[in-house]
């Protein structure tokens, strides 16, 4: 019985903010076509009452459920391992909780991973999804479009890129920046690791380096790697088997830069005096290396913002579109 006391309803808004009941209605589904002075009274009204919106009945009325789901195509530990994507899926939580939209995370590292999402979101349980870590090849593109789910994707998706939206750093320019820095420094046998060849910013990463290097590119000094710390220590170690003479690395992710920072400090190499090493992300990681890791930052909360802004003009039926973001060279002590 709650004590007697009766639940605020919308009309109870409408009252305190000396509205219509339609006027509130209006705001609770998105605030289209109310004045900002309106906007802000309900709101208050909303506040003051403790009005709490009745998603169930809402979703009857918009054959929405107000939820979209976080996909990540890795396994489910790199959730937890790479700090990119916990700052990503903090990044959207924060900017679709903005709206009143609740978020799933969802891991489709597997291919009976990504028939049951597929066929979860297909029942109409979320909006739409927020694509992360996607490959080349992935059937879960394929699954989605087939399934009328709209999704937005966390860089290009390699072979849909004039299909869907998508919101990606300057991949190709972060890494122009980073090599060009490591040559005005005076390197000359500047080494790459690079992430995972059948992701975007993989490939557009090395792009970024060869464009730099030009004729003088050499295969012997790259190595892939797949975004991970250990990858980046078994790289590096490769690397320097093969190529001890190098003296400077640019690292296509700060997570693989801590490995390789590693494996150089195991063969007794100096960072920055011997090798210099750059990375990509500037997530904490590059802070906590030791030394701290020179790096290209990608805004994130600008990446997370811009996906579920896209993501929710998806829903409402507008085409799809590409935002691309700038990214800015860190300075700090391993370059």
């Amino acid at each position: 019985m709650n004590g007697g006391r009766r639940r605020p309803t919308i009309e109870d808004v409408a009252s305190e903010a000396g509205v219509s009941r339609g006027t509130v209605s209006r705001v609770l589904n998105g605030g289209h076509y109310v004045s900002a002075g309106t906007l802000d009274a309900v709101n208050r009204a909303i506040k003051k009452t403790g009005y709490v919106v009745n998603h169930h009945a809402r979703s009857l009325v918009t054959q929405r459920s107000e939820s979209v789901a976080f996909i990540l195509s890795e396994p489910a530990e790199r959730l937890f391992a790479d700090p990119n994507f916990s700052v990503l899926l903090r990044g959207c939580t924060q900017a679709l909780a903005e709206h009143d939209v609740g978020l799933f995370v969802c891991i489709a590292a597997s291919p009976s991973d990504r028939t049951r999402i597929t066929r979860f979101l297909g029942a109409g349980h979320v909006d739409g999804a927020l694509l992360v870590s996607v490959h080349a090849g992935d059937p879960l593109l394929d699954l989605l479009g087939s399934a009328g789910v709209p999704y937005v994707a966390c860089g290009a998706p390699l072979g849909f890129e004039s299909k869907v939206s998508y919101v990606a750093a300057d991949e190709r320019g972060g890494a122009r920046t980073m090599v060009e820095y490591l040559r005005s420094a005076g390197r000359s046998r500047i080494a790459t690791i690079t992430g995972p060849l059948d992701t975007s910013g993989g490939r557009g990463r090395l792009e970024g380096y060869r464009e730099v290097v030009g004729d003088a590119f050499d295969e012997s000094l790259v190595e892939e790697g797949d975004y991970a710390q250990d990858s980046g220590d078994r790289a590096m170690t490769k690397l320097l088997a093969r190529r001890p003479d190098i003296d400077a690395v640019f690292v296509a992710s700060d997570a693989m830069a801590l490995g390789a920072l590693n494996a150089l400090h195991r063969a007794g190499r100096r960072v920055p005096e011997d090798v210099a090493i750059g990375g990509f992300d500037d997530s904490s990681a590059a802070v906590s290396a030791r030394p701290p890791l020179t790096t290209i930052r990608q805004p994130y909360p600008r990446i997370s913002r811009e996906m579920v802004r896209l993501l929710l003009a998806a829903i409402s039926g507008e085409e799809p579109s590409a935002v691309i973001l700038p990214t800015e060279l860190v300075r700090r002590d391993s370059a």
